[in-house]
């Protein structure tokens, strides 16, 4: 445990960015699932799953929770699987 007042509002601070950063990146991945999933099943609402999965995915990447060749690489991946 840090001595130093600021070390120990950094570690503060710190703990509380990771908890939003993992957040974010469970709730990326899980958009993506879903999409997935509905892609598969045949689902009459894989566009509306489909946009908040890029959604999820540009914010993750403005947020640099992922490199921009991620977000392009998986945007177009779930792309190719709304156009089947």
């Amino acid at each position: 445990m840090p001595n130093i007042e600021s070390a120990i509002k950094r570690a503060r601070t710190s703990e509380a960015a990771n908890a939003q950063n993992s957040s974010q990146l469970s709730a990326m991945r899980t958009a993506i699932k879903k999409f997935e999933k509905a892609a598969e099943a045949g689902a009459d609402n894989v566009a509306e799953l489909f946009q908040a999965a890029t959604k999820a995915i540009d914010m993750a990447e403005s947020k640099g929770l992922i490199h921009k060749n991620k977000a392009s690489r998986d945007k177009s991946r779930l792309s190719k699987k709304i156009a089947k």
